[in-house]
């Protein structure tokens, strides 16, 4: 593997960590999982999910080929495996059909998707009992319906949804109905002014998650990582097309 170790590979930017730094140390795929509402120790319990590979090298490279490539590449799921691959262009289109390498494999989509017409409720935000203004969600064909997860002291910690709950509130929302199950997320923002809420690859919720590692510090994550997560938001609010030029 060739890029920084555990999430740090996913923020654009980050340097590998120092000698005896410490790498990703979330359960190993079939493992016990934290229960629902708990921590995440070490890399955020994305189910089904963990990024792959620890070994550090001074050049990135196709971690199915070996094909070099640039810092902003495309990424393949290896559902069996529970990792995320860094690819080449070439192997990323090998596997964009679902029935792509036996269903082992998914390539990650790049679409990022708002839908400013049909902004949540505070009655739906309230709903789904997430104690900050943030949280990703996903599909997760290994736990079997839709898991939350959104920062804390603690760390990264997962919820777990009603899927009747989800299944109503996307059918409200249709962008929440777009999701790829194990490689999409819905990313729901509250501000003072709106509740956002986006469609993006799953990769950029390891970046968010990565970010607020390396970053969070206290009880309300403190001012770097507060600007960081803004930073990352301004991206997703510039990288997102409306949902209407998909249909």
């Amino acid at each position: 593997m060739s890029s920084p170790p555990g999430l740090r590979r996913f923020v654009p930017g980050a340097g590998a960590p120092g000698p005896g730094a410490p790498g990703p140390g979330g359960p190993a795929p079939g493992g016990p999982a934290p229960g629902a509402g708990g921590p995440a120790a070490g890399v955020p319990p994305l189910p089904g999910m963990r990024p792959a590979g620890q070994q550090q090298a001074t050049a990135e490279a196709c971690e199915m080929c070996a094909e070099s490539i640039p810092e902003d590449h495309s990424h393949v799921a290896d559902l069996e495996r529970s990792s995320l691959l860094c690819t080449c262009r070439a192997c990323y289109l090998l596997f964009t059909r679902p029935d792509a390498g036996r269903g082992r494999y998914r390539s990650v989509p790049d679409r990022y998707l708002s839908d400013s017409r049909r902004p949540l409720s505070v009655a739906e935000w309230d709903a789904l009992e997430i104690p900050v203004g943030l949280a990703f969600f996903l599909d997760s064909s290994v736990q079997g319906g839709v898991v939350g997860f959104y920062p804390s002291p603690a760390g990264v910690t997962e919820c777990r949804l009603d899927l009747g709950s989800w299944q109503r509130l996307a059918e409200a929302h249709p962008l929440l109905a777009r999701i790829e199950t194990d490689v999409e997320a819905a990313l729901i923002c509250r501000t003072d002014d709106d509740i956002e809420h986006f469609l993006v690859p799953i990769d950029a919720c390891y970046e968010l998650a990565g970010r607020m590692r390396m970053l969070w510090r206290g009880f309300d994550g403190g001012t770097e990582a507060r600007q960081s997560i803004d930073e990352f938001l301004g991206g997703v609010r510039q990288r997102a097309r409306p949902l209407r030029e998909e249909q």
